[in-house]
């Protein structure tokens, strides 16, 4: 015979209630809040994988930012490229319009004046900064301008840094480029450097077969062609043509003379009005620049100064002018080209970043569908969940006051 004494009942009704009132609490907090677990006590293996869920997400977050940011930056450079490219087509129309042998002096330095604005508008695109101020050309030296104008010419100011983010683990992409490379370092076409003539010069200097031109240095210095220096040799007038310091000698067969027109690696060129000195034993000398690197606004500031200074008064000035507007087309379209692959490689970076960004994208989205499984409460079963409960702790409650009630004194 078990004997059940008052306490007992007390007791054991009292922590019923307790227990059902708990289990209702939580069910109300599921509610309110929108979650199963809202501890970790709730669901211990749930509440693990909700926080390495939640951990992972905020590394998605993380990379999503940094591929939007990378997007802004490679679209904010993309449209300064883009007008650059617009102002140099613009020079080069002015170029070719002061090339019209008919123009006066006075057309070509209104021309030269608008060549000035376009100068100064392209110097602002080469300075574009983004939102934080940056210069965005500048390499690491983003605080810098990328160019500025020292003693009349503009010169590149920053250094040769590259920025990069981190769009993913392990994926990396560059969000600058520092403005050298772009508007500095551009090939430029064959030109006269030099010479110690002070009538002679050379006509129709140009490039006739770039691949003959390479092959004529590789014996020497493989791709690494040199100055080509052209000198009157003899009272005859013949020349020899060398390079590479005069380690190599490239003077053709015939051997051509002053006023000849003649082809040497690939280069066509007239030497006209040369001489040579039989009393000191030397003949002039002109050097060819082959190799050499030019900056865009170097090559707009040597159109200028030609526009503004060369005199067409002689076969010399006429000569120099005609060198100057091709020499300034040959060293525009470089220029142009410079440009067109940086934007080719930015393109890429872009969809780089586009891609990475859609992956990003649907992996947030199945980490959220995963932890909304495990954590989002069902609002449906919890409603129902609660009032049952409900219903359960009244229950409780009747009976509980029912047998507190109960004592042996009830009975006598």
């Amino acid at each position: 015979m078990v004997r059940i004494s008052s306490q007992q009942i007390f007791s054991g009704g009292i922590n019923r209630m307790q227990d059902i009132n708990s289990d209702l609490v939580k069910t109300q907090q599921q509610i309110s809040t929108g979650k199963k677990v809202n501890k970790p006590s709730d669901d211990p293996v749930a509440a693990a994988r909700i926080l390495k869920l939640d951990q992972n997400l905020s590394r998605v977050e993380t990379y999503q930012r940094n591929a939007d940011l990378a997007d802004n930056r490679l679209k904010q450079e993309e449209s300064a490229l883009s007008s650059a490219i617009d102002i140099i087509q613009r020079v080069r129309e002015l170029t070719v319009q002061a090339g019209n042998g008919s123009l006066s002096a006075n057309d070509r330095k209104s021309i030269s004046s608008e060549l000035k604005e376009r100068l100064g508008q392209l110097a602002d695109v080469a300075n574009t900064r983004d939102a934080s101020g940056e210069y965005i050309f500048s390499g690491f030296q983003g605080g810098s301008p990328a160019f500025v104008k020292e003693d009349g010419a503009w010169t590149y100011n920053g250094d040769e840094g590259q920025r990069v983010l981190e769009i993913d683990d392990g994926v990396t992409v560059p969000i600058s480029d520092h403005g050298k490379g772009i508007f500095g370092n551009v090939p430029a076409t064959v030109s006269m450097k030099e010479t110690t003539s002070a009538n002679g010069f050379i006509a129709g200097l140009s490039v006739q077969n770039e691949s003959a031109l390479q092959a004529a240095f590789d014996s020497v210095a493989p791709n690494v062609p040199n100055d080509l220096t052209v000198s009157v040799v003899n009272a005859a007038g013949e020349l020899s043509i060398t390079a590479n310091g005069g380690a190599l000698d490239l003077t053709p067969t015939p051997i051509p003379s002053v006023g000849d027109t003649f082809q040497v690696a690939g280069i066509e060129m007239t030497v006209t009005d040369a001489a040579y000195d039989a009393v000191a034993g030397t003949g002039d000398s002109f050097t060819i620049g082959i190799n050499d690197k030019q900056s865009i606004f170097g090559t707009i500031e040597n159109l200028i100064a030609g526009l503004d200074n060369i005199s067409k008064d002689s076969p010399k000035g006429n000569a120099e002018y005609d060198a100057l507007i091709s020499e300034s087309l040959a060293n525009l379209d470089n220029g142009q080209e410079s440009i067109l692959l940086k934007q080719t490689e930015i393109g890429g970076r872009m969809n780089a970043v586009e891609s990475t960004s859609a992956f990003l994208e649907d992996s947030a989205l199945y980490t959220k569908e995963i932890r909304s499984q495990l954590q989002d409460v069902d609002y449906a079963e919890a409603i129902s969940n609660l009032s049952f409960q409900s219903f359960v702790l009244q229950a409780a409650q009747q009976s509980f006051a029912q047998i507190s009630r109960l004592s042996l004194f009830d009975r006598l």
